[in-house]
């Protein structure tokens, strides 16, 4: 069984959510990012596929402190 992989990303200030050569975005923030990301996340795992999420690290912004 392929395990389904999400990427959420930054490009400059800029979040994208990748999946299977696919790009959503952009987000404003890696919580926007990650709120998207969550349905279709949720849909794969009531398909029964295995699910493998990677967030990556980011400057924490002004909202955030």
């Amino acid at each position: 069984m392929e395990t389904a992989v999400y990427e959420v990303v930054s490009r400059g200030e800029e979040w994208f959510v990748l999946h299977d050569g696919d790009e959503a975005g952009p987000y404003l923030t890696k919580e926007a990012a990650f709120e998207a990301v969550v349905p279709p996340i949720s849909l794969t795992i009531q398909d029964g596929l295995p699910v493998q999420l990677n967030i990556e690290g980011g400057q924490k912004t002004p909202d955030e402190n």
